[in-house]
């Protein structure tokens, strides 16, 4: 039961609304998308690895295969350095003020 006089009024329009509700599914789409790469990736050089130890396979782990965890594990961790907090939307200029 909420009463209107609590409630603080909206400051975006409806078209407003509706855009960023659209660019939040899009970017869980995106979200989505790559962590099912990226735990493709590092299952299938677990497996690779395994198979090769183990196993005792006597063909070498292909160097592609490593170059591209290397490659998913750096994008992950330079995506999720948190410079752009705050998601989409204007937002407000604040002063950098350093670490």
């Amino acid at each position: 039961m909420s009463d209107s006089t609590t409630n603080a009024p909206s400051t975006t329009t409806a078209e407003q609304d509706i855009n960023t509700e659209s660019q939040r599914h899009i970017n869980r789409v995106w979200e989505y998308t790559q962590a099912a790469i990226a735990i493709t990736v590092v299952v299938a050089n677990i497996i690779v690895q395994v198979a090769t130890v183990f196993m005792g396979l006597k063909s070498p782990v292909p160097e592609s295969l490593s170059n591209v965890l290397f490659l998913v594990v750096g994008f992950y961790f330079s995506r999720t350095n948190h410079t752009a907090i705050g998601g989409v939307g204007p937002k407000k200029d604040y002063p950098y003020t350093g670490r």
